[in-house]
């Protein structure tokens, strides 16, 4: 007789092996997306300061709020938060993030 196949054993043993796999895997991809995140709102935050030396340079003033440097046409509104939903804000000339 000519069995080809695997048995149940077989199976199990290999989903275990994959769910295992995958246990481990999650929570470092789920770190890997924050830190993403993290660092492109950093980035963001460093183009807003540019933004603001900008209309310094144009206004003679610094912006009050991340809302002077849209008027003015410095920024679009989308990068006035971050992808991770925080908000940026204008604190001594500076751009700072929550």
């Amino acid at each position: 007789m000519n069995n080809k196949g695997f048995t149940l054993l077989e199976m199990v043993v290999v989903i275990m092996i994959i769910s295992i796999l995958f246990l481990l895997t999650i929570p470092n991809v789920s770190k890997v997306i924050n830190t993403v995140d993290d660092n492109a709102c950093d980035a963001l935050t460093r183009v807003l300061d540019s933004a603001i030396v900008q209309y310094k340079l144009t206004y003679g003033q610094y912006p009050n709020s991340t809302n002077d440097l849209i008027a003015a046409g410095l920024i679009s509104p989308e990068q006035a938060t971050c992808s991770n939903g925080k908000n940026i804000y204008i604190k001594n000339g500076q751009a700072t993030h929550e």
